[in-house]
């Protein structure tokens, strides 16, 4: 039998000892893995539908469809997932307890043009052997995509360079509103959007319908594009959503854009402005 904790002898040493592959030991870690990897695909799923769903409707949810856990493990996973409940009340994303928090400023503010109004989010990813992390910057009058970028780790890092790539080719816009995720409320993000004169708005009490356009993204996404390919690596992944975001964005006519694409909007927007 293997000791694997304060042992006198190595793994390696055990091993040979008793004739046994090392990689024979590391079977049900890995099986393990790839069951963990499952429930946070089927958590992303209900999620998606219902994103109202806590880490204790979320138990109650899975152990409806037959599954065998306990609350302490989905709290785990959608910690680790990034993923809360959007119920009104407190805010959505639990912000750095040290990090500078903003003001709501879209209450009665009618958004009428592009630029006026960006915002963002971040969504996981799951891939045929783990996951990523995806944030989008999005124009709210148009929906228009204006940058994205995938991540191994939930930092502020890959959100930083996908802000800066949209304001170098983009412009700025008059307010950008986030929830108060540690990513947004960080002084390496936020002090992008100061520097470029930017005002800054985070989503407070109640207002968790304010990333209604940002979740009816992740689901046309996750269902037209990541649940049907099963990527097999971040290569995989950039090279699709890159090309359904190019779709999404220039081809698919949208309804609540009188069945126009976001390119098309955001483009005339400017124009108009431009003429007026």
């Amino acid at each position: 039998m293997i000791e694997w904790k304060q042992a006198p002898l190595s793994v390696r040493r055990q091993s040979e000892l008793l004739s046994l592959n090392r990689s024979t030991l590391y079977y049900e870690s890995v099986e393990a893995l790839e069951e963990e990897l499952a429930l946070m695909r089927r958590i992303d799923e209900l999620y998606l539908n219902r994103p109202f769903l806590g880490s204790r409707r979320m138990t109650l949810a899975l152990r409806e469809q037959g599954l065998d856990v306990n609350r302490k493990r989905v709290q785990r996973l959608m910690r680790k997932m990034g993923l809360e409940g959007l119920a009104p009340g407190p805010s959505t994303s639990k912000p750095h307890p040290e990090h500078e928090k903003y003001p709501y400023l879209l209450r009665g503010v009618e958004v009428t043009r592009a630029n006026q109004v960006w915002t963002t989010d971040v969504t996981y990813i799951p891939m045929a052997r783990g996951f990523l992390y995806l944030v989008v910057i999005m124009d709210w009058f148009s929906r228009n995509v204006l940058a994205w970028r995938l991540s191994n780790t939930l930092d502020v890092r890959f959100c930083v360079e996908a802000l800066e790539e949209a304001l170098d080719r983009y412009g700025t816009p008059s307010i950008f509103n986030s929830d108060q995720g540690a990513q947004f409320t960080a002084a390496g993000f936020t002090d992008v959007l100061k520097a470029h004169g930017v005002q800054i708005s985070m989503d407070g009490k109640g207002r968790c319908m304010d990333n209604i356009f940002m979740e009816r993204l992740w689901r046309s996404l996750k269902y037209e594009e990541v649940y049907l390919k099963a990527y097999e690596d971040g290569t995989e992944a950039k090279e699709g959503i890159g090309w359904w975001f190019k779709y999404y964005c220039e081809c698919r006519p949208h309804q609540g854009l009188d069945n126009e694409t976001p390119v098309m909007v955001y483009q005339r927007s400017l124009n108009e402005r431009r003429a007026a």
